[in-house]
């Protein structure tokens, strides 16, 4: 059986150093900026940025109004050059299943173009309700297609090199997180770039 887990573990060591000058890390940047422009926070909320990478967005976030900034990610290399880019912030390495910190103790959550890496995504929205503060927010930006080709790309997408696991439509996004508690707040879609917000509901916990 595939470890998808392990697959992106060892592609996200290998483009660490130097992944913000990369075309990845360039697109990944633009997917930050829609992000943020869709976020709402007040300074010094604790954030929690799943799949951190380099620590680019919280780095980001911080900027534009300073945060208690947290992250985890799967990559070792990602990880140690975030702590390193970001002083005073915490940072992990963690898959999304199980997420390293106490219950109610994150005013959001944000995925920045890794959800279509997460294998088990019940795992993680379970876990988002579990360490979400009542009336925090989940925040996902990532690719979007339209329904057929969405279809026609799946069966290949676990194929890749990286650890890719499905492409997910905001209908999916939100069905998985819904189950959890939470409730939608916007979908936005630009191109081929989808901004989903959710807020957990306080009548859940």
């Amino acid at each position: 059986m595939v470890d998808f887990n392990e697959k992106s573990k060892a592609a996200y060591n290998k483009k660490a150093d130097g992944y913000d000058s990369s075309p990845e890390g360039q697109f990944t940047r633009r997917l930050q900026l829609m992000l943020v422009s869709e976020m709402a926070w007040r300074e010094n909320d604790a954030a929690l940025d799943v799949a951190c990478g380099n620590g680019s967005l919280l780095e980001y976030v911080n900027r534009q109004k300073p945060v208690s900034g947290f992250g985890v990610d799967i990559s070792d290399q990602m990880i140690k050059n975030a702590s390193a880019r970001n002083p005073g912030m915490e940072f992990h390495v963690s898959g999304c299943e199980t997420l390293p910190f106490p219950s109610g103790s994150m005013d959001l959550i944000t995925v920045c173009s890794a959800y279509h890496h997460f294998p088990d995504p019940a795992a993680f929205a379970s876990e988002a309700k579990r360490v979400l503060k009542p009336k925090g927010m989940a925040y996902i930006v990532d690719m979007y297609f339209p329904f057929l080709l969405k279809v026609l790309l799946n069966p290949f997408v676990p194929l890749l090199k990286d650890g890719d696991f499905r492409f997910y439509s905001p209908k999916e996004i939100l069905r998985n997180f819904e189950r959890f508690g939470f409730e939608k707040t916007s979908v936005k879609i630009y191109g081929h770039i989808q901004v989903v917000s959710m807020q957990k509901n306080d009548l859940f916990g």
